[in-house]
């Protein structure tokens, strides 16, 4: 079975990964001076440019936000083909994985060793459609370009590092050109279309009769295009039925404890 991309939409999710699995494995070891391998660079990536008018369909579609957050979205979710730039409270990046693979689509996660999975499970996240790929090292781009052929979301940690924009923009056509979703985190990453940037605001619970942390308010900001005014937003996160979830701010609730660290 090859890993041809002209065939990886006919596989089981399984022979999927497994496939993927398999190209991620040829892609050598760097050594310092050696030519960066696996990920096309940006002139012959070239061939992958879609422009607007020329996009389909499922190039447009968005993948699954939670309903809370879906109002600061330009098109209420994650548009395919798009990248995404994550940062701050680890919950919101959480809760978009909780989405989406909740949904029924598949995700892989790289370079993210120390992301908390039980807490995305408890925000209804399926571990069963998420590919892990928690220390890639040196070829975490690479893995990502790879796993673009292959997932609906990607999201890609990539530990303080700047890429440089020639190679971004490589990746980014392929992101357009399959239809998927890459999410970046923890780095910098020019030219993502959209940003997503949050805080801890403040947390319900203590000093209120329950002597524990119940729940915490975050302010979100979204940031898409120059010359757009941002959208911002306060949301709690608490659980409700034995699921984790996103809920207009309440402020009768809210005891405004800063908590400077992210979640």
């Amino acid at each position: 079975m090859t890993a041809d991309p002209n065939t990886l939409a006919a596989l089981t999710p399984g022979d999927r990964i497994e496939a993927l699995r398999r190209r991620m494995a040829s892609i050598p070891a760097r050594t310092d001076g050696a030519a960066a391998p696996a990920v096309p660079t940006e002139r012959a990536e070239a061939r992958f440019e879609t422009r607007p008018e020329t996009i389909t369909e499922s190039a447009i579609s968005v993948l699954e936000v939670p309903p809370a957050l879906a109002s600061l979205l330009p098109r209420g979710g994650l548009a395919r083909g798009s990248v995404v730039s994550v940062d701050g409270a680890s919950s919101v990046l959480l809760s978009l994985l909780a989405s989406v693979t909740g949904s029924g689509k598949h995700a892989a996660i790289i370079g993210l060793p120390k992301l908390g999975l039980l807490a995305a499970t408890e925000m209804g996240a399926d571990l069963t459609r998420c590919a892990l790929i928690p220390t890639p090292g040196s070829a975490a781009i690479d893995v990502a370009a790879i796993l673009l052929d292959g997932m609906d979301l990607v999201v890609l940690g990539l530990a303080g590092a700047a890429v440089p924009p020639s190679r971004a923009r490589a990746v980014v056509a392929r992101a357009r050109s399959k239809g998927s979703c890459l999410v970046v985190t923890e780095g910098r990453w020019d030219g993502a279309d959209i940003r997503i940037d949050s805080h801890v605001a403040n947390y319900t619970g203590i000093g209120q009769g329950y002597g524990r942390i119940t729940g915490f308010s975050v302010d979100i900001e979204v940031k898409f295009g120059r010359g757009i005014r941002p959208r911002p937003g306060r949301f709690d996160l608490s659980a409700a039925g034995g699921v984790v979830g996103w809920t207009a701010h309440a402020p009768e609730q809210s005891a405004p404890l800063p908590l400077p660290q992210a979640l």
